[in-house]
């Protein structure tokens, strides 16, 4: 090993100025032996640094490299594994554990005890050593092979100082005076040695000389120790004092501590006394507001909430371990029980007694009311209000007691707004039949024209046709059976007189404003309750509380069923909210509210079905209202319900008007003109159009938009291809263009394409009836150029034409001569007169038609000059009459009629 060292001091440490001190044959634990050594070195130059390096042989010859290095002030821990068994395993704690196993066990341990002296002088003891013998810590005593692994180089490290200035200058003298110093260092060291002996000898004689001061030291030691011997025994005395003070002092310490525990004691007992005092005390003054209280005044009803939260707050005192087993305590709490149920029971009775006077209280019936409003409960529920806290108190403490005033409060309410809600509606029905009983006594005032009214309907249906009587203008075309001949002269004359329709507007519009009244006047009725309910019962914050209600038998009604509550069962498993609980108890108070409403939208359907146009827009407005406020609400959800009704009755409306259209018949002797569905689409229009300005539901009525015009469409040419005595053009002509003229002057977006469709229809028929209509005045003259059209088609060039013979110049002379100007204008002054007899004066497209035959007659005539022209060039062949006779004809014409 000294081998070793030496090799590897000199090929790996002074090379780079460091000194090996230490070192240990290991290899790694656990794994395959592969030797290498762990040496401790210190740095030549100051300041020092202490490293721990790791050594390996190289694989390519038997030279030694570095292989790894770490710093001593890293290393945190050295583990020997065992320090009472000798064992080769320690670890080594760095940034990790390395964990290794030495050659041996003296290896091992003379490796440790070296950076042991190490840490102990450049480390001031930082490293922890962990099941490293004590004394091999303490005296590290190197023996045997350790002596020449470490002992030399380690007491080498501890005795090794730098020499200073002085001392180097004093050996260079020395080596000065001994010439041969340097070349004999034997007879160099011989010299320095008998130089030491003379010092070593002048030491002894210097010794034995101060023999005599020895003995005196020794006689001042001697007296030393009989002082030490007589201070021992005065600290004996002093310690046997002490021992005595010390045993009255544990017994003075032992009576202050049953003092303490004694204070300690009473002040818990003081602590619990004032607790169940300041807890479990109610005062004269609420035992006798629980007991006798005013229930009536405001100062007494404040008094008993005072009084109720005191014992609530001594009921609920959350009593510490072996409270309940004090017979006060007990007592208190029986006292507590004994004025709960007698205050519940006083205030139960109070307000079942406060409920029943309310329910049969008749004195707000509407029945002794000329103007339709329901009467204002908000003095009733301004003086329950008062209650509120109590009821609180009443639910937390007697949940039953709170049950049966709840059932209680809503079995007398119900019966108090049915009558009052009945009675309103009643008014309110009565106020609708009004309207329609005066829309009717004026109606039979107005005079009737027999003749006109006969010829009017047979216009309309022919002799078995009848039509059905009411006060909406599309409702008129509805064909019935024979037994209703007079209501449809009523609504033939209806139609014909604006008094008529004057007061048809009038009476929606009062309907309209008594169907607002009625929602005006329900809504904040609804929510005020529904407010009071959710305030008086305090069902906003706690557990839901499901009063056991009675379950009414559903209702049918018109249009739809009356509001049912499922039963009690259903209840308490599907109620998880107290706005359900709220709902369910207004569905009891107002279960009449929705059947009435449902009566009334009928009625006013029965009226005029055109009022469930005033009734969607109304009824969706108010539901929209009422969502925005609370989506869960008993208001939104019975309107919502009611709304349903509304929009069949609405969509009934519709399919009627839609099914009166295609019922309708024509007359075989007379003209068409307008069709009485095209102008009743048109009122209907206008009039939803003056309802839904702004309205919420406007998809509902553009839906019914295309649904109505598309059967008017289908409709109008149905009349058109059945008519006999106008022509079809004519019927969809004038049709058409009323359709026109109607959108476009509504400007409904919905009905864009529609608009566009009508207008293109107008003027394809409008096209084709002039047309056919200006073929018969110049008849053979249109023939001759057909023909002639004819044989240039065939192939025949146009300038032989002239060579055939059906169509040689005589041929045209003698065609053109009987079209003189005089006949031409005779022919279109009977096409005038037939024109007008076709079309109807409603319209007044007579002369929108006589210009474009104008135009078409102009266009004719400039084709026929082409065409002689080119196929008689040369000729002088001429028609009888110019282009500017024909407008002087037209003109002539028009001016005339």
């Amino acid at each position: 090993m000294t081998a070793i060292k030496h090799a590897l001091q000199r090929d790996i440490f002074t090379p780079n100025d460091e000194r090996l001190l230490g070192i240990v044959n290991v290899c790694k634990a656990g794994k395959k032996k592969k030797n290498c050594f762990l040496c401790a070195t210190v740095t030549t130059e100051r300041p020092v640094q202490v490293k721990v390096v790791k050594v390996k042989k190289s694989d390519k010859g038997d030279f030694y490299k570095r292989q790894q290095t770490w710093e001593l002030r890293d290393l945190m821990e050295v583990d020997a594994k065992d320090a009472s068994k000798e064992n080769p395993e320690f670890d080594l704690h760095f940034e990790k554990v390395y964990r290794w196993v030495a050659s041996s066990a003296a290896e091992k341990n003379s490796f440790i005890s070296c950076i042991w002296k190490l840490n102990q002088r450049y480390l001031r003891k930082k490293v922890e050593f962990v099941n490293v013998s004590s004394q091999l810590l303490e005296e590290s005593v190197p023996s045997g092979e350790s002596q020449s692994v470490a002992g030399g180089d380690e007491d080498a490290l501890d005795d090794y100082q730098e020499l200073s200035a002085r001392e180097e200058q004093d050996i260079e003298g020395m080596m000065e005076m001994c010439e041969y110093a340097v070349s004999n260092a034997e007879a160099f060291a011989e010299q320095l040695s008998r130089e030491l002996q003379v010092l070593d000898g002048a030491n002894i004689q210097s010794i034995m000389a101060s023999e005599k001061q020895v003995n005196i030291l020794m006689q001042l030691l001697d007296e030393a120790l009989g002082e030490v011997d007589t201070i021992e025994g005065k600290l004996s005395s002093y310690e046997e004092m002490l021992q005595s003070v010390k045993e009255q002092m544990d017994q003075i310490s032992q009576s202050n501590r049953l003092i303490q525990i004694s204070n300690s004691n009473n002040v818990k007992l003081l602590d619990e006394i004032q607790f169940l005092v300041n807890y479990m005390d109610l005062s004269k003054g609420h035992i006798r507001a629980l007991q006798e209280g005013d229930l009536t005044s405001p100062k007494g009803i404040e008094a008993c909430i005072n009084a109720s939260e005191a014992l609530s707050q001594c009921m609920n005192v959350a009593l510490r371990p072996g409270h309940d087993k004090l017979a006060a305590v007990t007592q208190q709490q029986l006292l507590f029980a004994e004025l709960r149920d007698t205050f519940a029971r006083r205030l139960t009775n109070h307000l079942n007694n406060v409920f029943v006077h309310q329910g049969h209280d008749q004195s707000s019936t509407l029945s002794q009311h000329t103007e339709m409003s329901l009467p204002k409960h908000s003095p009733l529920h301004r003086d329950l209000l008062r209650y509120a806290k109590l009821m609180e108190w009443l639910k937390n403490t007697h949940r039953e007691k709170y049950e049966g005033l709840s059932r209680t409060y809503v079995d007398y309410m119900s019966r108090l707004y049915e009558r009052e809600v009945k009675d309103f509606f009643e008014v309110a029905k009565i106020k609708m039949a009004g309207t329609s009983k005066e829309a009717k006594g004026k109606f039979a005032t107005l005079p009737r024209k027999e003749s006109a009214l006969k010829q009017e309907t047979e216009s309309l249906h022919g002799s078995s046709g009848k039509l059905t009587g009411s006060t909406s203008s599309l409702n008129k075309l509805t064909v019935q059976g024979a037994n209703s001949r007079r209501s449809q002269s009523s609504s033939l004359l209806d139609m014909g007189n604006m008094s008529a329709s004057d007061l048809d507007v009038a009476d929606r519009t009062k309907f309209d404003k008594i169907f607002e009244q009625v929602l005006s006047e329900l809504e904040p009725l609804c929510l005020a309750e529904q407010d009071f309910i959710s305030k008086f019962f305090k069902l906003q914050q706690h557990p839901a509380v499901v009063p056991p209600l009675a379950q009414p038998e559903p209702e049918e009604v018109d249009g739809g069923t009356a509001s049912r509550i499922p039963p009690q069962a259903e209840h308490r498993q599907s109620l998880s909210s107290e706005k359900d609980v709220v709902r369910v108890m207004m569905n009891k108070i107002f279960q009449s509210i929705e059947t009435e409403l449902n009566s009334l939208i009928a009625l006013g359907d029965k009226i005029d079905s055109f009022n469930s146009l005033y009734m969607l827009v109304k009824m969706s407005h108010h539901v929209w209202t009422a969502e925005n406020v609370d989506p869960a609400s008993y208001l939104s959800t019975t309107l919502g319900n009611v709304l349903v009704t509304v929009k069949r009755n609405f969509d009934k409306c519709i399919s009627a008007q839609i099914r009166q259209m295609e019922e309708v018949k024509i007359s075989k002797k007379s003209k068409v003109g307008i069709l009485l569905f095209v102008t009743g689409f048109e009122e209907f229009a206008e009039l939803a159009e003056t309802i839904f300005r702004n309205a919420e539901r406007r998809g509902d009525l553009d839906k019914a938009y295309v649904k109505l015009i598309r059967a008017v469409f289908m409709n109008v040419e149905k009349v058109a291809n059945e008519s006999q005595k106008t022509p079809r053009d004519v019927v969809m002509m004038e049709n058409f263009h009323h359709i026109f003229s109607t959108l476009s002057r509504l400007k409904i977006s919905c009905l864009d394409a529609e608009r566009r469709e009508a207008k293109h229809k107008y003027t394809d028929h409008l096209q084709s009836y002039v047309i056919n209509s200006l073929g018969q005045p110049l008849e053979k003259l249109n023939h001759f150029f057909e023909g002639v059209e004819a044989r240039v088609a065939q192939g025949v060039r146009e300038e032989e034409v002239s060579y055939q013979l059906a169509f040689n110049k005589q041929e045209l002379r003698k065609v053109i001569k009987e079209y003189p100007g005089k006949e031409v204008k005779k022919g279109l002054d009977n096409l005038y007169k037939k024109v007008d007899k076709h079309l109807c004066e409603e319209e007044s497209l007579l002369q929108v038609v006589w210009h474009s035959m104008q135009d078409e007659f102009i266009r004719q005539y400039k084709h026929f000059e082409d065409l002689i022209g080119r196929c008689y060039p040369g000729s002088g062949i001429t028609m009888e009459f110019t282009i500017r006779d024909m407008l002087e004809y037209f003109s002539s014409i028009a001016q005339s009629h």
